[in-house]
């Protein structure tokens, strides 16, 4: 396995822009740390739970893939404007109390995301399954995918943090560009 590779494509997939790193930062943005957190952890929780169920079901998912995508899209391409639309109405002038970021729906945001789904499809078939199949060696390699994620999501809440008095200070704008990008990110689904 060329392990270089392999690295780089998880952290090219793990690190850009996704839905479940926009409302990260957004959720750090309009209501903390704190909260951005408990959605990271349902985050990384079901990313590697996806990944588990990658590994185990590899054959099985090769052949249904494409039934399974096309469910994926409808379903994520509606959540993903239902969040853009959230974070694009979200008034932050009134401290409210919002449940949106919270431990289940970081979870299930992982289920909807087209972007981790297929990922986490073809990361362990085309990187690991192929060199791989002893069950200590894919638990492992499944175990440090799952922290480079983990470390992704973190990236994405100290950056929210470190520039959240800057992202107050245009809020509307960086509202707007977050609602864009997870509309963008809905789109790209279907090109």
């Amino acid at each position: 396995m060329n392990i270089t590779s392999f690295l780089i494509y998880c952290f090219i997939v793990t690190f850009t822009p996704g839905p479940t790193n926009i409302v990260i930062l957004s959720t750090v943005h309009n209501m903390g740390t704190k909260k951005a957190m408990e959605y990271t952890y349902g985050a990384t929780i079901a990313f590697g739970l996806l990944l588990v169920i990658s590994a185990m079901l590899n054959t099985m998912l090769v052949t249904i893939i494409p039934k399974i995508l096309i469910v994926m899209q409808i379903i994520g391409s509606f959540y993903m404007f239902y969040l853009a639309y959230q974070i694009y109405k979200m008034d932050t002038s009134k401290p409210t109390v919002n449940q949106t970021a919270t431990f289940m729906s970081g979870f299930l945001m992982q289920f909807l995301n087209p972007k981790v789904v297929l990922f986490t499809m073809t990361v362990i078939p085309s990187f690991i399954m192929p060199h791989y199949t002893a069950m200590p060696a894919v638990t492992i390699s499944v175990v440090s995918i799952t922290i480079v994620g983990f470390l992704a999501f973190i990236t994405w809440v100290l950056f929210g943090t470190l520039f959240k008095e800057f992202l107050q200070k245009h809020e509307k704008f960086v509202n707007v560009v977050m609602a864009i990008s997870l509309a963008y990110s809905a789109i790209m689904i279907w090109m």
